[in-house]
């Protein structure tokens, strides 16, 4: 088989791990919609994010969480089914309680997402970078991460799940460290320190926290 139609058999997660394995950083624009995420892979980027904030941008609001589950995994199918590069979307909380993150999962697997990012702010949430955000205690953050480790080894689904922390802002770096090894205890194959204030800080995450992570730049 050719290099081109290897990749095509690939399900979208393989085709994530192996962009992974790859040595160094990994520059990933983010995308709204296909036609974003037409020009991410023209432009021959390995890999897109689907970015909760974006898709909001495109009904005109805020990225307060006024948008839920329906409308990000319509978005993530019309997205993956107009690229051939893996998507990484966006699943802010998993929308409601555990059983709730099991159907989002579900959903963003049947997509055709390769990697899930579930987070840990209280509903609703917001971008990270802005005022007033909060989260949930440990419980709860370990609790959407197990539920979501759960529904793919419970129906075998083929995705990678992202563990994001936005503890860093409310109770200090150590808090938001320690809620990143739980994650990826449970079983998250990467995770994401949201808004570490210095590289130092982000220096120190990647230090104490085995597995793959991600940085956002605004």
């Amino acid at each position: 088989l050719s290099s081109r139609a290897t990749s095509a058999a690939l399900s979208p997660a393989a085709k994530l791990r192996a962009v992974l394995e790859k040595p160094g950083c990994i520059v990933m624009p983010c995308c709204f919609d296909a036609l974003s995420a037409v020009m991410v892979e023209r432009a021959e980027f390995p890999v897109t994010f689907m970015s909760g904030f974006a898709v909001s941008s495109t009904y005109g609001l805020p990225d307060t969480q006024l948008i839920q589950y329906a409308e990000m995994q319509q978005a993530a199918a019309k997205i993956t089914d107009a690229v051939g590069i893996p998507v990484i979307a966006d699943g802010d909380t998993g929308y409601g309680n555990a059983m709730n993150v099991k159907r989002t999962v579900r959903g963003y697997a049947q997509a055709g997402v390769a990697c899930i990012m579930l987070e840990d702010q209280k509903a609703p949430k917001r971008c990270g970078h802005t005022k007033g955000k909060d989260v949930v205690g440990m419980d709860e953050a370990f609790g959407r991460i197990q539920a979501a480790v759960d529904v793919r080894e419970e129906l075998g689904l083929d995705i990678l799940i992202m563990a994001r922390t936005d503890a860093r802002a409310i109770h200090g770096l150590d808090d938001a460290i320690d809620r990143c090894q739980r994650f990826v205890e449970i079983g998250a194959d990467l995770t994401f320190l949201e808004a570490p204030r210095s590289e130092g800080e982000m220096l120190r995450y990647c230090k104490e926290v085995p597995g793959y992570k991600m940085a956002n730049m605004l």
